[in-house]
């Protein structure tokens, strides 16, 4: 089952703060932590996009062993980072944070033991569908991380699949906004709590890929046995959402 790809567009801040030591120092905490929040989430839509990538390797019947080892997967995430944000993470720029530096490597690490996790389910020969996709991949990588940070990372969305990406009161009504706008390709960024705590939701749309399991027909079960949901290409299909408290140090 292919399931929503996400597109993020880094801001002009954002790149201004990477390229500029100078400006970074200019830079008030608040634009850290924003800046945090949007790195983290592109990184974890890295892997989403890597597991998309090896989809039907990882369900290939008639293959054991699939090479699509934590070490190959890790490799092909940052890759697949340093095309979304022109950043290196053997060699990050000197202006990112050492804070942002180290919840990204707690969020690889993380991401690299979900899919070491479940090689024996990748590698079973026999059996196509093993329901190691983009979504559970993103779900199991941001639950690890956030047990491990102050930080917290989830998948949710309006029609969530599964309790535990249920949205809350906040994420419902963002959804629901973007839900009535025009495709939103950059994250929303919001303090709340008196400015105590960063939100930042990052929509994730259908492609034509997702149909399969979240098209038409409407209410018939997909091959994970849930619902389709009737989706068409370009629809809101839910975001990431990122929340970081001030005191996440």
């Amino acid at each position: 089952m292919k399931t929503p790809s996400i597109s993020i567009m880094l801001s002009f801040g954002l790149a201004l703060l990477l390229s500029s030591p100078r400006a970074g120092l200019a830079q008030t905490s608040q634009q850290e932590v924003e800046q945090t929040a949007e790195l983290l989430g592109t990184l974890l839509n890295a892997g989403r996009v890597v597991v998309e990538q090896n989809q039907l390797v990882i369900n290939d019947p008639g293959r054991g062993d699939k090479g699509f080892t934590p070490n190959v997967f890790e490799q092909s995430v940052l890759t697949e980072f340093a095309h979304q944000t022109h950043i290196d993470l053997k060699a990050p720029p000197v202006s990112l944070p050492s804070q942002t530096k180290d919840l990204l490597s707690l969020l690889l690490t993380a991401s690299k033991e979900v899919v070491a996790d479940a090689q024996f389910v990748i590698n079973q020969r026999g059996i196509g569908y093993k329901n190691f996709i983009p979504a559970t991949f993103g779900s199991q990588a941001a639950r690890k991380f956030s047990k491990r940070s102050k930080v917290t990372i989830k998948q949710t969305a309006l029609n969530a699949r599964g309790l535990r990406n249920m949205p809350d009161p906040y994420e419902e009504a963002v959804l629901k906004r973007v839900a009535s706008q025009p495709t939103l390709t950059s994250s929303i960024v919001e303090w709340v709590d008196g400015g105590r705590i960063l939100r930042t939701m990052l929509p994730i749309y259908y492609s034509e890929d997702c149909l399969a399991c979240h098209g038409n027909p409407k209410g018939i079960l997909d091959i994970s046995g849930y619902p389709r949901e009737g989706a068409q290409a370009g629809d809101l299909a839910g975001a990431i959402s990122i929340q970081i408290p001030v005191d996440h140090r």
